[in-house]
């Protein structure tokens, strides 16, 4: 008969996990968690930085560029040299004698407009801005001397000899829903045609889009701020020569004779449109000088933004010394 014990198995020596072992293996399992989700922050964080930084070069490398580009034009064609709020077709437009039409011009909302100033019309400057300051708007014009047509900033052609006038300024986006205090702004730019045979704009309204004071065309997109200084140089006995960097309606309010307009300096405030996750979201910047305050809105994400400023010198403008003649 077959011995029961010898098929008795020892039970008592069974190997296993103590407390402290899983412990410390929950705790490594934790330190190398963390460490792969600080990786993966990382790398979402300069991934977004990185797309964002993209369009900012976008805004900065084709946009401001194409903007100095098209002011560049401002007083193409104008015999002139002495610009200021009275010159005929000079290039910077403050007033509706600038434009040199034959009828009078009262629709001074779509001119070079500065915050605080009166607006006009459905598509009119507002003085909209993401900062706690209002933004500005510049108008320009220019003749087509150059021989042969090309096109304004809303695609149209100008014809040789033609005369176009040229507005950029803040607006919402297109059909914009977007709800609280920051909007989706942008830069746009709305051309219309002086009709040189009649003396006058051609008319407001209408599907044409050479016309003048409709909603323009998106020039530059993920705008907070648009800003405008005219370079002024004094022609005076007393102070020839003197460069300021002037509000416009700082200078319409200079009672004497007007300083000479020589150049454009134009400030921007522009944003990605791809939040950055973990990073401190800034709010507060230098334009041209003056200090903006991002609105305060809870919903805003966070984005990079960065400042642009640029100096634009007017065609044909100089300044003429009342002494000498040069």
């Amino acid at each position: 008969m077959p011995n029961p014990d010898k098929y008795n198995h020892d039970n008592t020596h069974q190997a296993g996990f103590t407390l402290i072992e899983l412990m410390i293996s929950l705790v490594l399992g934790l330190l190398i968690s963390a460490a792969v989700m600080q990786v993966y922050l990382i790398n979402v964080k300069t991934s977004s930085v990185q797309a964002s930084g993209s369009e900012l070069q976008d805004a900065s490398i084709f946009g401001l560029q194409q903007l100095e580009k098209k002011v560049r034009l401002a007083n193409l064609g104008n015999p002139a040299t002495r610009i200021d709020n009275t010159t005929a077709k000079g290039g910077i437009v403050l007033t509706g004698a600038n434009l040199g039409v034959a009828l009078p011009y009262a629709d001074t909302g779509y001119l070079t407009r500065r915050a605080g100033d009166s607006a006009s019309g459905t598509n009119g400057w507002t003085g909209a801005s993401n900062t706690t300051v209002a933004s500005d708007q510049l108008t320009i014009q220019y003749t087509n001397i150059t021989g042969s047509p090309f096109s304004d900033c809303e695609g149209s052609t100008v014809e040789i000899n033609e005369t176009a006038v040229e507005r950029y300024f803040l607006r919402p986006v297109t059909n914009d829903t977007s709800s609280g205090t920051i909007k989706n702004l942008v830069l746009a730019c709305d051309s219309g045609r002086i009709n040189t045979t009649s003396g006058e704009i051609i008319a407001f309204g209408g599907s044409d889009a050479r016309n003048f004071g409709q909603a323009g065309q998106e020039f530059i997109i993920n705008v907070d701020q648009f800003k405008v200084l005219l370079g002024t140089q004094s022609d005076s006995s007393n102070n020839a020569g003197q460069m300021m960097y002037l509000p416009s309606s700082s200078y319409l309010a200079i009672a004497d004779d007007k300083p000479a307009i020589t150049a454009i300096k134009m400030g921007l405030i522009v944003h990605g449109s791809t939040p950055v996750l973990g990073s401190e979201d800034q709010t507060s910047f230098t334009l041209l000088g003056q200090s903006n305050v991002l609105k305060n809105d809870t919903s805003r994400s966070k984005q990079v933004r960065t400042t642009y400023e640029t100096t634009t010198l007017l065609r044909n403008a100089r300044v003429v010394n009342v002494k000498t003649g040069l």
